[in-house]
């Protein structure tokens, strides 16, 4: 070493063979060649090679003076670099220089050289990778160490690799770079801040899109030294995240970044960064917080991510921020969660609960969110959700806000079309989310456009999709609505009707554009545009968009002949898709691709376009029924009975013979139907009648063959088939042929002739086929009919028990249970009923007849002879057929003109029977009148008699009711503005009117002044009243202020000079007056118009009364409406936030004078010359008002009472005299003692609570009638049934009635009751005043008491 040391100080230098001095004497390319053989010896040299390490020292320390550190040519310097990485290598592990600053120039010199590594296509490149081997393999830089300055070498040099790394470089070199510097970090006493940022800022998402490659190497290196690495990682995150010390690095606002970059390439990187997270999880810095959970959701939510296990507490600390404060922050944590539910199914139980309680968010956001994340979670495999995460979907399609509902309804579908049309995921896949068709189609009962729109749309391309092929759409078809429930077939059948209707409004359009213009034609026009415009999303918009379609439509023709095809009955699916493609490419502009216009004709085009039923497809449809009826269809594969295939087919043939009756068309159709028509399954045959009768019109020109074998089946049906093929079959025969007098007389004839009220089974049929015929053709059969009815119907069948009924506690049964004598007579009333329908007239007076005989059924309980000899669920079905016929003829104004107010009471309590099923069905029949405008206005108050009902569900189902009907009034009176003279009988608030006389007039309201009563008349005027005041458009509470203060104004016409009705009138009035003034702000403002009162319930006006006659109970109503009381009949009241529709304009109203001379079809409005004079007989709604000298007191003019005491033989039927109206109870009364007039009831209404106990004696505690099960109600009949619900629950508060002494009086009864109903016609006769049964006399005739 001493002589190396000599040979150094002397300076001289030594060069290789061959090669002379390297000076700067000589030229650049000189210098060049001369160092690559310099390069070339030292590349041959190894470390043991002693004497030539001795002999070119020098030379060595030559190479690293400044003149080659700083020449200005690239190439040298890359040989002089070479040079000295051999050097080092040769000299290891002393280096020849010992100067730090000589170390430093050089490495840093090295550190230049290796940017030449960027260009991988140079003819260089092999010398810099060289260059770069040598250094790594021999760990060079190592030597930097020692030296004060190594932190600026390092970081230089890890700058340099990172910035010259890219995709051309290959693996060896990728390895020598993380060779070279993980040396570094490993073998070095600490990683500085700076070189690690130097390293982590190849993390950050911004230098790692723009150098993947430098991520790479960052990523490589960090794997390679994570464990000494990871002291400093650790530190870094402590000062930012711990201490706040942001100024350590300029890193330090990515760090969250970082953390999420280094727990992917290692976890181990962050042992002891992971528990500072769960603090910052729960910092007061929203922003902070965030950023946090977003961080968390990727990590958490990462594929191959385990960090859930391993650290569950920040797991659990993540999953509160569910329930953050802060609506970021929630909306990022439901983001995560379709990422966790996909990689991490396991977590799912843990997500469930929080994403249940954000499916109910205040912020539409995120509950948008919820159902986004579950939706692709669950479309990429239905195992990664459960059935509560299905459920919160499922309940956000009932979404206040259209953008969730849209978003959980599309989920659905597309999850439904995915799993249960591919069948992806087999057959229990499928079966597990076969609620979501039912679901989907719920959603049609929705009042939103929007919703029905979309329901219609998912329909279309999710649930049956149009671009199917025909067969296999049909077949789709088929088993989808087999398989639907009952009210999802109710959804989709009211679906296809309102496309049809839509359809023919269409129609209309066109036929009206096509017309001459003309002033009446431009208002038809306007109106059939009003129409149409409710049928479309955002009707304000779209008004003004049909207009300009009407416009369009009038100007080219082009596209009105397209829509005219595509409305065609005629027009196929294919020929549809054509002309809707045409219309929109018509009407299109390229330049405007966001066209308004476009899109409402697009909602309007895909709602009347055929894209499902044509021709074609009806055929399909058959020959899939039939496959069902050979046996070879694949029914068992689809999960679906044969028996059950067969019905729903033609039960959805049925409902297309409305919508599309013209594809039925042909004979291979019909001939498929006749063969449906001998089947054994009754419902199957009954349908396939009601396909003959809806498009059987042209059967006799186009398929005469058809004709000639259907009509002898048709009239076997009609006399021997079951009651509802013959029904149907009576109608067939009328829509279908022409000589239907012939065909009629040869069924009525002999069935006529062949009645035997011996054969009750063999009755049913007949009576069913001959109530039709007299239907239908009631001129053509006129004099048997009326004979039928008066001696056979009456006299042998009403008024006759042949079998004596079982004795059961049960109020109601089976239909399969029910005594054939019972189902007969039940087809006798409806025979009456259905003749005078087909009569329409009252000339005969067999409307008061038949009337009279109703409402005697009523009196009696159904038990009409009072033998005793029927049973229990014989009489409610008989009291449910009885004011269902009531009911029935309310709706034709000439027999609604003779129904008097008693009658009407009568009828309105049956909503109060005893009997669960009875009151269903007569709220069902009620319900189905008014939604038809059928029924007269004032039987709509018959629903405020429901407000104390025991039931909750019948309450519900009332109150349902009544906001239909409201809203369907409302709606009539805006569609239909020149109505005005038909106001009375459609303005909704009208009926507060008629709900007060009502209540006047109710049993249970017996003393005017009792407490417990009056509250019972307060919740049932709020029970009305709550849903028509709910909105008070153009003033109506102040309207509804004024009707029933002229209320007070005037008396009752039904008793104008009984004091105590009158006082009980004024009394109702003060307590509806109470509700209004305590639940409206606005009701003393002044009304628009002056209200009119119907004269038929009410006198004119008096002078106005002053007293208020309420006292104690005047008091405000509870919050819930209703006052504080043990009653299990309490009335539900609920928000009616769902009542859309507003009352119409009050001022639309008549004056009470132009009122007087209104005659709508649904009320009656006493003229100004009628007197009260006109005999019952001339003009049976007129009642003759009791005189002054009248007995008035409570003795002589009772109330009368719904209880079940037995009349006297002839007493409900004898005819009487109109002017001893008022004084027919005392007559019947004679024998009872006069505290006994005047109290209550003996027992509790039928359906009522019982009436709690009061300190007054007179009013004595009622029977509870509150101890029966629930049924549930069963689904809306035919118009025509009457009483065919299930019985699902026993009645167990059944009352026992003496009956003795029945037997001996039973033949004069039956006597007297037939020839007082059905009486001559010339007598003067007057129904009984009584609601309840009259009572009971002792043995004493009646004596008529002096007027």
């Amino acid at each position: 070493m001493a002589h190396s040391k000599a040979r150094a100080a002397d300076g001289k230098v030594t060069y290789p063979p061959g090669v002379k001095e390297i000076s700067s004497n000589i030229s650049k390319e000189e210098m060049v060649r001369r160092l690559k053989m310099v390069v070339k010896t030292f590349m041959d040299m190894d470390q043991d090679s002693e004497e030539e390490k001795e002999l070119y020292l020098n030379l060595a320390l030559h190479l690293a003076s400044d003149f080659f550190l700083k020449h200005p040519d690239k190439d040298v310097r890359l040989l002089v670099a070479c040079c000295l990485a051999d050097i080092f290598r040769i000299y290891a592990p002393e280096a020849p220089y010992t100067s730090p600053d000589k170390l430093k120039d050089i490495f840093m010199f090295i550190t230049r050289q290796l940017k030449g590594l960027e260009d991988t296509k140079s003819a260089q490149f092999n010398r810099y990778f060289y260059l770069l081997e040598n250094i790594a393999w021999v760990k060079s830089y190592n030597i930097c160490f020692e030296l004060e300055d190594s932190n600026e070498i390092f970081t230089q040099l890890y700058r340099t690799l990172f910035q010259v790394i890219n995709n051309g470089h290959n693996q060896k070199v990728h390895m020598h770079m993380v060779d070279l510097m993980s040396s570094i970090v490993c073998e070095g006493d600490s990683v500085s801040q700076e070189l690690l940022d130097t390293v982590l800022v190849n993390l950050v998402p911004a230098h790692k899109n723009l150098n993947k490659q430098a991520y790479d190497l960052a990523k490589a290196l960090l794997k390679r030294t994570a464990q000494a690495i990871e002291p400093y990682i650790t530190n870094f995150f402590n000062l930012v995240l711990m201490l706040g010390k942001t100024s350590v690095s300029d890193l330090s606002e990515h760090v969250f970044d970082l953390i999420l970059e280094l727990y992917n390439i290692d976890s181990h990187l962050l042992l002891s960064v992971l528990p500072q997270l769960e603090f910052k999880l729960k910092s007061n810095d929203n922003d902070e917080r965030l950023q946090v959970v977003k961080l968390l959701a990727k990590m958490f939510g990462a594929k191959d991510s385990e960090l859930a296990a391993q650290n569950k507490p920040l797991w659990q600390c993540y999953l509160g921020r569910f329930n953050d404060i802060h609506v970021p922050i929630r909306l990022e944590c439901v983001k995560f969660a379709s990422h966790c539910l996909m990689n991490h199914p396991d977590l799912a139980k843990d997500l469930t609960e929080y994403l249940k309680v954000r499916s109910h968010d205040p912020e539409e956001a995120i509950r948008h969110d919820v159902i986004v994340s579950i939706v692709t979670a669950a479309k990429k495999d239905l195992a990664l959700v459960n059935d509560a995460l299905l459920n919160f979907v499922r309940e956000r399609t009932l979404d206040k806000r259209w953008r969730v509902r849209k978003e959980a309804m599309m989920g659905l579908a597309q999850t439904y079309k995915k799993y249960c049309l591919q069948g992806e995921g087999g057959k229990e896949t499928s079966n597990q989310i076969a609620w979501i068709k039912n679901k989907l189609l719920h959603i049609y009962y929705q009042n939103s456009i929007d919703d029905r729109l979309l329901v219609e749309r998912i329909f279309a391309q999710y649930m049956v999709p149009h671009n199917l092929e025909t067969t296999e759409r049909m077949k789709c078809l088929y088993y989808l609505y087999a398989t639907l429930d009952t009210n999802a077939v109710k959804a989709l059948n009211e679906m296809w009707k309102c496309q049809n209707m839509l359809r023919h409004h269409v129609k209309d359009l066109l036929d009206l554009v096509k017309l001459p213009k003309s002033d009446a034609g431009s208002k038809a026009v306007f109106a059939k545009v009003m129409v149409i415009t409710r049928n479309l999303p955002d009707p304000g918009k779209a008004q003004d968009f049909v207009k300009k379609l009407a416009q369009v439509l009038e100007d080219d023709e082009r596209i009105r002949d397209q829509l005219e095809a595509l409305v065609s009955p005629a027009c196929s699916c294919k020929q549809a898709e054509v002309c809707v493609r045409d219309i929109t490419k018509k009407l299109g502009s390229p330049k405007q691709p966001s066209n308004p216009f476009l899109e409402m004709v697009k909602f309007l085009l895909e709602r009347i376009a055929p894209v499902h039923i044509d021709t074609e497809s009806i055929s399909a449809l058959v020959k899939q029924v039939n496959k069902s009826i050979d046996g070879t269809a694949d029914d068992d594969d689809e999960g679906v009975p044969t028996e059950q295939a067969i019905r729903a087919g033609l039960e959805l043939l049925k409902i297309l013979s409305f919508t599309h009756p013209v594809s039925f068309h042909s004979a291979e159709t019909f001939e498929s139907l006749l063969g449906c028509l001998k089947m054994d399954d009754e419902k199957v045959a009954e349908a396939a009648l009601q396909i003959f009768k809806n498009t059987g019109r042209k059967m006799e020109e186009s398929f005469p063959h058809i004709k000639s074998v259907l009509l002898p089946v048709l009239q076997t049906k009609a006399k021997r088939g079951p009651p509802r093929q013959a029904k149907y079959a009576i109608h067939c025969i009328h829509a279908m042929f022409t000589h239907r007098d012939t065909h009629f007389a040869q069924i009525f004839e002999p069935l006529h002739k062949g009645l035997d009220p011996e054969d009750l089974e063999q009755l049913i049929t007949p009576l069913t086929t001959l109530g039709h015929l007299a239907q239908l053709a009631p001129e053509q059969f006129a004099a048997p009919l009326k004979s039928l009815v008066a001696n056979f119907i009456v006299k042998d069948l009403l008024m006759n028990d042949r079998i004596p009924g079982k004795k059961t506690t049960k109020l109601w049964v089976s239909d399969d249970e029910v005594s054939p004598e019972t189902l007969a007579k039940i087809q006798g009333i409806k025979l009456m009923v259905r003749w005078l329908l087909g009569v329409k007239n009252n000339l005969s007076k067999s409307g008061n007849s038949t009337l009279r005989m109703l409402t005697a059924i009523l009196h009696s309980d159904g038990d009409l002879t009072e033998q005793g000899k029927m049973g229990k669920p014989d009489m409610s079905r008989l009291r449910l057929a009885a004011a269902s016929a009531l009911l029935k003829l309310a709706q034709e104004p000439c027999y609604h003109e003779i129904i008097t107010l008693e009658q009407y009471q009568l009828c309105a309590l049956v909503i109060n029977d005893e009997c669960y099923q009875v009151r269903q069905g007569f709220a069902q029949k009620l319900h189905k009148g008014l939604c038809r405008l059928r029924l007269p206005l004032e039987y709509l108050a018959v629903f405020a008699l429901c407000a104390k009902d025991p039931v909750k569900e019948r309450r519900a189902h009332a109150r349902q009711c009544l906001v239909k009907n409201i809203n369907i009034r409302r709606e009539y009176l805006k569609q239909h503005a020149a109505v005005s003279d038909k106001l009375f009988s459609l303005l909704p608030e009208y009926v507060v009117p008629y709900a007060i006389h009502l209540l006047v007039h109710d049993p249970d309201y017996v003393k005017v002044q009792d407490i417990e009563q009056l509250k019972d008349i307060k919740e049932s005027l709020w029970f009305i009243l709550e849903i028509i005041m709910s909105k008070n458009e153009n003033n109506s509470h102040a309207f509804i202020r004024k009707m029933v203060e002229n209320i007070k104004q005037t008396k009752d016409a039904q008793a104008p000079t009984d004091a105590k009705t009158n006082e009980k009138l004024y009394t109702v009035c003060d307590v509806a007056m109470n509700i209004i003034i305590s639940k409206s702000t606005t009701y003393s403002l002044e009304s628009p118009k002056d209200p009119v009162l119907p004269t038929r319930f009410f006198t004119k006006p008096d002078k106005p009364k002053a007293a208020n006659v309420l006292g104690a109970v005047n008091k405000p109503l509870s919050t819930a409406g209703k006052p504080i009381q043990s009653k299990a009949s309490r009335m539900e009241t609920a928000s009616n936030d769902d009542s859309t529709s507003n009352p119409s304009s009050p001022q639309r109203s008549k004056t009470r004078h132009d009122s007087a001379e209104d005659h709508s079809e649904n009320e009656d409005i006493m003229k100004k010359g009628d007197t009260p004079e006109t005999k019952d007989s001339d003009k049976p709604r007129g009642r003759k008002r009791v005189a002054a000298t009248s007995n008035l007191d409570d003795d002589a003019s009772p109330k009368p009472k719904r209880v079940r005491k037995k009349a006297a033989a002839a007493a409900p039927m004898a005819t009487a005299d109109p002017e001893d109206q008022w004084g027919e109870d005392s007559r019947l009364a004679d024998s009872q003692a006069e505290d006994e007039q005047n109290s209550p009831p003996k027992k509790g209404r039928r359906g009522r609570p019982a009436k709690a106990a009061v300190a007054n004696q007179e009013c004595p505690a009622k029977g509870r009638g509150r101890g029966r099960k629930k049924a549930t109600p069963p689904h809306e009949e035919e118009e025509e049934e009457v009483g065919e619900e299930e019985e699902e629950g026993e009645e167990e508060n059944i009352e026992v009635k003496a009956k003795g002494g029945r037997q001996a009086r039973a033949s004069r009864r039956s006597t007297q009751r037939s020839e007082g109903i059905w009486c001559s016609e010339s007598a003067e006769s007057s129904p009984v005043k009584r609601r309840g049964r009259p009572a009971k006399t002792a043995a004493q005739p009646t004596k008529k008491q002096p007027a």
